[in-house]
């Protein structure tokens, strides 16, 4: 028989959700599905400063938002092995496949997340990854987050998941973004350096604090429009969020990033429903001979919608 725990998650909820459901708040906000959210709501576990509510009521900015997820703890995250055809392989062979990964598709299972993974498509796909990691992080070596589309790279063979994880953590692999945000950073190509962490008071949120981890961006102006500007990012470190925080800090959050205070009405006419964030390019030495791979990623259809229209309005 498996052993059950819960924990519980809050979040305060942002101008930029102001008047959304509490569904639609939460799948935005944290990735979490809607399937999950709705039993969540059913069993009584979703609490809105401090009384239970239904999964259709309305939700005000600064309301404290909390869930109740319950989950086996004897066993590993479930793993759902089905196919999406969205997801794109970029490049494959014996000890890599770099993967074009769409909106709305996690890295790996985790708790709370229902929807689709990498390495879930992977499998069902009949692709092997290395087993060095637990079977529902199988040959993740680096992550982006669900509401971030791009390139990632999966390792294929165990020598491919040392030398990468190894990359990643010494720096040494390119990994560069293109981003709009909101308004125009001055000065036009910088370095933000400012330590981030877990948010003092949103668990799900990520900040600058005094004492936070280490955290390196760097950024160059690509485009400018009327209250918005496409830029090129470069990562130096990679944490959790990093380019959103530093942003957001900067008072340029994300376009369509309401979680870290992008306006939610210039979005809408944008047609956005995620921020406007894509891993565009990628730079890693190739675990089988050292020497540099590179490889590319074009903007899926919501993005180069909303970049064009920036044009045009520009």
């Amino acid at each position: 028989m498996s052993a059950y725990s819960s924990q519980t998650r809050s979040l305060e909820i942002p101008e930029g959700l102001d008047g959304e459901r509490v569904d639609v708040a939460l799948a935005r906000a944290l990735g979490f599905s809607r399937t999950m959210i709705a039993t969540a709501a059913e069993n009584g576990k979703i609490f809105v400063n401090g009384s239970a509510v239904d999964k259709s009521a309305r939700l005000t900015a600064g309301d404290l938002i909390e869930i109740e997820i319950v989950n086996e703890v004897d066993r590993a995250p479930r793993i759902d092995v089905s196919d999406l055809s969205e997801l794109t392989i970029t490049y494959q062979d014996d000890d890599v496949v770099v993967i074009d990964k769409p909106l709305g598709v996690a890295a790996h299972p985790s708790v709370g997340w229902s929807g689709p993974t990498v390495v879930g498509i992977l499998m069902a796909r009949g692709i092997p990854l290395s087993d060095l990691a637990p079977a529902e992080r199988a040959g993740i070596v680096h992550r982006l987050d669900v509401g971030t589309s791009g390139l990632m790279v999966v390792a294929k063979s165990d020598r491919a998941y040392q030398t990468l994880k190894e990359q990643f953590r010494s720096r040494t692999v390119k990994k560069i973004y293109h981003a709009i945000v909101q308004g125009h950073p001055d000065p036009t190509k910088g370095t933000i350096d400012a330590p981030i962490d877990r948010h003092p008071r949103d668990e799900f949120k990520f900040a600058v604090v005094a004492d936070g981890k280490p955290s390196i961006t760097h950024y160059q102006t690509l485009e400018s429009f009327a209250g918005a500007t496409l830029v090129e990012i470069e990562l130096e470190t990679g944490r959790t969020h990093q380019i959103r925080v530093h942003f957001a800090a900067l008072r340029h959050p994300l376009i369509g990033d309401l979680m870290y205070g992008a306006d939610p009405v210039f979005a809408k006419t944008l047609g956005l429903t995620r921020q406007w964030l894509h891993a565009a390019a990628l730079t890693f030495q190739h675990p089988a001979d050292g020497h540099d791979r590179s490889f590319t990623s074009g903007y899926p259809a919501d993005l180069a919608a909303a970049l064009a229209s920036l044009r045009n309005a520009s």
